[in-house]
C-alpha cells in the first residue's frame, strides 16, 4: 500500500497546528484601535488644557509626538493588510512606542506631578495580556525605569493663579479622569481580546478534533487495505474455480447449475472490484490516470452500479444541473455517494430519492429516504464515529468517513429530518475540487 496520502493527511493538520494562528494579528489590531482612542483623548486633552484652562503647553511638541503615533498606527494598520507576520516581538516593540510617547508627552507636561503617570498601568496590564512572561517583565521594567526619570526630568507645570491654591484639588481631579479612562479602556480591550483568546481556543480545539479523526481514518485505511490484499488471493482462487467449474462437463451442462455458477462469478467480480477499489483509496485518491467524465455521466454511473446490487428501481434520480461539465471521476466521491445511499436504503424499504442541482460553482447532491428520519443524538453528533442506530459493534463509521472525505474534497455535508418524514443528507462539493486541468468552471 502507499501509505503517502493519508500521511500528507495528517502532515498538513500536524503543520496547521504548529503554525502560529491569527491571534497575534487580532491582538495586533486591537492595539491599532485602542492607539487610535488614545490619540483622540490626548489631542483633546491637550487642547483643553491649553486653550480652556489655560495651562500653558509646548503644544507642537507634544501634537508631534501624538502625530508619531498616527504616523505608527498607519503603518501598523498597512502591514496587517500585507499580511506582514505578526508575534510577540511585533507586540513588544509596538508597546515599547506607546510607553516612549507616553514618556515624552508626560516629560512636555509635569512629569510624575501629572496625575496621568498612572496610565503606565494600563500599559503594563496590557503587557500582561498581550505579551509572553519575559516580554511582560520587559514592560514592567522599562516603565519603572521611566517614571523614575520623570521624577527627576520633566518639564514644570505652570499653573494660573486660580490653580495654584488648588493644587491638590487639582491633581484629584485628574487622578479620577485618569482613573475612569484606565477603567474604560481596559475593559473595551480586554474583553475584545478575551474574545480573540476564545476564538483561538476554539480554533485550536477544532484542529486537534480533526487530527484526532484524520488519525482515525488512517488507520482504519491501513487496515482495510491490509484486508483487501489478504482477500486478493483468495477471491483469484474463487475465480479460478469458478471458472473451471464453468467449463466441467455435467455442470455446465445443467441449467440450474450453470446459472447458480454465473451467479457466483458475478458475486466474485463484484468483490474484486471492491477489493481494487479499497486499494485505489488508500494511494492517490485520483489514480495515475484519472478518467475524465461530465457531473451527468459520472452521476449515472454512480446510480447503475448502485442499482445493479439494490435493484433497478431502488433509485430515483433527478437531475436539475443544467450545463454539464467536465469532471474527474473521483473514486473517493463516488464511495461517499454510494456510502450515503446504502444508509438511506437500509433506512427505508422504499425508492431512495437522489436530486443532483448546481449552485453557483458548487454540485450540490440531495439524497432523501422515507425511513424514520434521524435520532436527536446523531443529529447533534453527526459525523463522529461510532453514531449509529444499527445497535452493531464498531457501527457508526460509514457518516465518519462520508463527513471526512468531502472535508478533505473541500466539501461538506449536512443532515435532517425532512418536515415530510424521512431524513435528507446534503452533499456539497465546489466543482472546481473534481475539475480536470484546464480551464475552470
Amino acid at each position: 500500500m502507499d501509505g503517502s496520502s493519508p500521511l500528507r493527511a495528517i502532515s498538513s493538520v500536524q503543520t496547521s497546528l504548529a503554525r502560529p494562528d491569527r491571534t497575534a494579528t487580532d491582538n495586533m489590531r486591537q492595539l491599532i484601535n485602542l492607539r487610535w482612542l488614545a490619540v483622540m483623548g490626548q489631542f483633546v486633552t491637550i487642547m483643553i488644557v491649553h486653550f480652556v484652562m489655560e495651562v500653558r503647553l509646548p503644544v507642537l511638541a507634544m501634537l508631534a509626538i501624538i502625530g508619531g503615533l498616527v504616523a505608527l498606527n498607519l503603518i501598523s494598520a498597512a502591514g496587517l493588510r500585507r499580511g506582514l507576520e505578526t508575534g510577540n516581538r511585533q507586540l513588544l516593540a509596538a508597546l515599547l512606542l506607546d510607553v516612549a510617547a507616553l514618556t515624552g508627552l508626560l516629560y512636555l507636561s509635569g512629569g510624575a506631578t501629572n496625575p496621568f503617570i498612572s496610565l503606565y498601568l494600563l500599559q503594563v496590564v496590557l503587557g500582561a495580556v498581550l505579551l509572553r512572561t519575559w516580554s511582560s517583565w520587559v514592560i514592567v521594567g522599562v516603565t519603572s525605569a521611566c517614571f523614575v526619570f520623570l521624577v527627576a526630568f520633566h518639564r514644570e507645570l505652570v499653573l494660573p493663579p486660580r490653580f495654584t491654591l488648588g493644587l491638590f484639588d487639582l491633581y484629584i481631579f485628574g487622578a479620577l479622569a485618569c482613573f475612569g479612562l484606565i477603567a474604560v479602556l481596559l475593559v473595551l480591550f480586554v474583553s475584545r481580546i478575551n474574545a480573540n483568546l476564545r476564538a483561538r481556543d476554539a480554533r485550536l480545539a477544532a484542529m486537534r478534533q480533526n487530527a484526532a479523526e484524520e488519525d482515525h481514518i488512517v488507520r482504519m485505511g491501513l487496515l482495510a487495505s491490509g484486508a483487501a490484499h489478504e482477500l486478493g488471493t483468495p477471491l483469484a482462487s474463487l475465480a479460478v474455480i469458478i471458472n473451471d467449474w464453468s467449463h466441467t462437463p455435467g455442470l455446465s451442462d445443467k441449467p440450474e447449475f450453470a446459472e447458480e455458477i454465473e451467479d457466483m462469478r458475478v458475486a466474485v467480480e463484484r468483490c474484486k472490484t471492491i477489493v481494487t477499489g479499497i486499494l485505489l483509496a488508500a494511494g492517490e485518491a485520483r489514480g495515475e490516470n484519472p478518467a475524465i467524465s461530465s457531473v451527468d455521466a459520472f452521476l449515472s454511473d454512480v446510480a447503475n452500479d448502485w442499482r445493479a446490487s439494490k435493484g433497478d428501481y431502488a433509485l430515483v434520480v433527478e437531475s436539475q444541473i443544467g450545463d454539464d461539465v467536465p469532471i474527474i471521476a473521483d473514486s473517493a466521491f463516488k464511495q461517499v455517494i454510494s456510502n450515503v445511499l446504502d444508509n438511506a436504503h437500509e433506512a427505508s424499504n422504499a425508492p431512495v430519492h437522489l436530486n443532483a442541482a448546481r449552485d453557483a460553482d458548487n454540485l450540490v447532491l440531495l439524497i432523501r429516504d422515507s425511513g424514520p428520519g434521524f435520532p436527536d443524538d446523531v443529529l447533534r453528533n453527526f459525523g463522529k464515529p461510532y453514531q449509529s442506530t444499527k445497535g452493531k459493534l464498531g457501527g457508526g463509521l460509514g457518516l465518519f468517513l462520508v463527513v471526512n472525505v468531502m472535508r478533505k474534497l473541500g466539501g461538506s455535508v449536512a443532515a435532517q429530518n425532512d418536515s415530510s418524514g424521512g431524513a435528507l443528507v446534503t452533499l456539497t462539493l465546489p466543482l472546481a475540487a473534481v475539475s480536470p486541468p484546464g480551464p475552470k468552471v
